[in-house]
């Protein structure tokens, strides 16, 4: 996958996002943390990059979202159309977020994967990311489904 095809996505490209998020198999949560309104804000964060991976007919075939606060960088998010998986569109994604994490001075790289997403686990191990199991992960919720 030509790294050349990757582009930074913007407000006009939320629609195509959460078709893509859908086909990829990812939760959505319209009225919470994927609203429009909530995803627009987040596009707009210094701190934050949404990418794409566009096809010859101009459908959204990849995307993720790379953040970090000054810190530490992370890829998240990160969905291709199942009928394009396999093809290094993920990883041409992951290496663009760590191309502009790293070149926004950020030095440790993350991403969180749930425990039985295999397909994804496998991609980070291919990408050498380091394993950690001896995290543990904590969350409050403003409200459920956000």
């Amino acid at each position: 996958m030509a790294e050349s095809r990757i582009e930074t996505l913007g407000p006009g490209d939320y629609d195509a996002l959460v078709d893509l998020w859908t086909a990829a198999g990812l939760t959505y949560r319209p009225t919470g943390r994927d609203a429009r309104a909530s995803i627009v804000r987040q596009m707009a964060q210094p701190g934050c990059r949404f990418m794409g991976i566009r096809g010859d007919k101009g459908e959204l075939l990849g995307a993720v979202i790379a953040t970090h606060e000054g810190r530490k960088g992370w890829v998240n998010r990160l969905a291709v159309r199942r009928s394009r998986q396999r093809r290094g569109i993920a990883r041409a994604l992951v290496a663009a977020c760590e191309d502009w994490l790293f070149g926004s001075g950020i030095l440790i790289v993350a991403a969180l994967v749930e425990g039985d997403n295999l397909p994804s686990q496998g991609l980070f191990e291919a990408c050498d990311y380091e394993r950690d199991d001896t995290l543990v992960y904590f969350r409050k919720l403003v409200r459920p489904g956000v």
